[in-house]
């Protein structure tokens, strides 16, 4: 069996809450080793770093989440930032954070001043990012550049077009593969996913969104991975074998998250 990490899975949300040591063996059985954890907004850190601490499997990152706009405080950044100076080998990343521009009311504004914010933080921390982006891959591109992270991250959930996913990966960003592969009708994004690098891919499930073709109306789960994992290996070129060891080295490589054998 294939070992693989969900670089995107909020597990603090229900159905797993309360039942995480039973999510985290059916992760497991399907070869899903470790699952990281991003936050929505300041109120989630101390649950999300929690579950952190009392699950091996589990990992943490930390950040405001541009779809909650109206639930952020300016001292909100404060806290994050005090989070980020607690050792915790556990804490890999800063996210999610990013822009969204779905909403009748984004705020636009605030959401670039939140997310300049806490690519700043990311600077100083020495942490990666993992982004969202809906309706904004080219806005977001440009505060990448701007900020010029040293350690970068991913974007995550990708369904931009290949050109985008290119600026993203040329300024070494990585790009989310989910279960949005698994729908047909999903046609650009599973063409531009098989023309990406290899080394540009990291494997996520977006849980308890994003549900796969098929299990629609149903919260998606971390084992789905594996699933998202098998449709990948259909539209690339690459042995199976390949691209499961290149997902396991681009993780470690991005968040610094190594399995044991």
């Amino acid at each position: 069996m294939h070992r693989f990490v969900d670089t995107h899975c909020h597990f603090d949300f229900p159905p797993f809450t309360g039942d995480e040591p039973h999510s985290i063996v059916r992760a497991a059985q399907a070869g899903v080793r470790a699952i990281i954890v991003p936050s929505v907004q300041a109120d989630r850190f101390e649950r999300v770093l929690d579950l952190a601490r009392h699950h091996d499997a589990v990992f943490a990152a930390l950040g405001l989440h541009p779809i909650v706009i109206e639930q952020h405080r300016d001292e909100d950044i404060d806290r994050l930032d005090d989070a980020l100076k607690a050792p915790n080998g556990k804490l890999v990343a800063i996210g999610e954070i990013g822009l969204d521009l779905y909403r009748d009311d984004p705020q636009f504004e605030r959401q670039q001043a939140i997310l300049d914010a806490q690519l700043r933080l990311a600077k100083r921390h020495d942490l990666p990012v993992i982004l969202h982006s809906r309706r904004t891959h080219d806005k977001l591109a440009m505060h990448l550049k701007r900020q010029n992270l040293p350690r970068t991250g991913v974007v995550h959930g990708f369904s931009g077009s290949l050109q985008q996913a290119q600026r993203f990966i040329e300024l070494g960003y990585r790009i989310g593969v989910g279960g949005t592969i698994t729908y047909p009708r999903a046609s650009k994004t599973r063409d531009v996913i098989a023309q990406l690098p290899l080394s540009a891919l990291l494997l996520e499930t977006d849980a308890p969104d994003m549900p796969l073709s098929g299990f629609q109306g149903q919260p998606n789960r971390p084992e789905q991975a594996a699933r998202v994992f098998a449709e990948l290996c259909e539209l690339r070129k690459e042995p199976e074998d390949v691209i499961a060891d290149a997902l396991l080295e681009n993780t470690r490589a991005t968040f610094g998250i190594t399995l044991e054998v």
